[in-house]
């Protein structure tokens, strides 16, 4: 099973589940902590083959499917019927993953650096890290990664953060997730068919210049769809800006509809 940290409220039963990128852990959430555990139960979670969570899982054919399996697993194991989610970068594919195979399991949705597609850019960094994955060491791949993606001087402690983390992981570990990158356009679209009528933000930092436009157009089209923006802020805005963050975040699981919330625990 995979690693796992709870803090439980004394009055509230709503629960917040909180999603890593890839080369993250559950510890890229330090600056949430403390704030939502006034307000909600809290669970943390290390995705396969990062922070603490076992290495080497992986099977021939396993995709975002099975990685999402894993995550319900571990709210099966603790008697989490629903959860509010909340992601960061790669992860909020893992998130929409799980709406579309368990939507009664999902109170509501924030994506935030959410991945809607590949651009010609992002594609062009993914070419270069196929042919180079089997040569280079991971880490000056993640780097150069870390740094597009990344790369401002206010980014520092995002970009920062995200390379310590994935100096944990191994170049197999890598090599595999950089693998779930293969046809995923697609698989975004795919995913993008249906929210479920699920209440969703969209939470992303403006000089996200790599998929900020791909969320605009997508929120543009779906009147049901929720996108706040935070200035000064970059792909990981949870980190770059983490007091509006929080606020943003917060006030939008306090606000989905006590209707919708009846419905899920009905």
């Amino acid at each position: 099973m995979l690693y796992y940290r709870t803090f439980e409220h004394n009055d509230s039963t709503i629960w917040v589940t909180f999603i890593h990128g890839a080369g993250g852990s559950s510890s890229v959430w330090f600056k949430q902590l403390k704030e939502f555990k006034k307000h909600f139960n809290v669970l943390l979670i290390d995705l396969r083959g990062h922070g603490k969570s076992q290495k080497g899982t992986w099977k021939k054919g396993d995709t975002f499917d099975q990685v999402s399996e894993e995550v319900v697993k571990v709210l099966n194991h603790l008697s989490i019927k629903k959860t509010h989610f909340i992601g960061i970068s790669l992860g909020t594919i893992v998130i929409q993953t799980i709406a579309r195979k368990h939507p009664e399991r999902i109170h509501s949705m924030v994506l935030g650096g959410a991945i809607i597609k590949l651009n010609l850019r992002t594609n062009f960094l993914l070419a270069i890290g196929k042919l180079g994955r089997f040569i280079l060491p991971y880490m000056m791949l993640y780097r150069l990664f870390a740094w597009i993606i990344m790369p401002k001087s206010n980014h520092l402690e995002s970009r920062s953060a995200f390379v310590e983390q994935a100096k944990k992981m191994c170049q197999k570990e890598f090599i595999r997730w950089f693998n779930l990158t293969r046809s995923i356009n697609p698989y975004l679209r795919k995913l993008q068919a249906d929210f479920f009528q699920i209440p969703t933000l969209f939470i992303m930092g403006r000089e996200d210049y790599l998929f900020l436009p791909g969320v605009e157009n997508l929120v543009s089209k779906n009147e049901n769809l929720h996108l706040v923006t935070i200035e000064d802020a970059g792909h990981v805005c949870n980190i770059d800006q983490p007091d509006h963050f929080n606020n943003h975040t917060i006030e939008f699981l306090q606000n989905v509809p006590e209707r919708y919330i009846n419905k899920l625990n009905a």
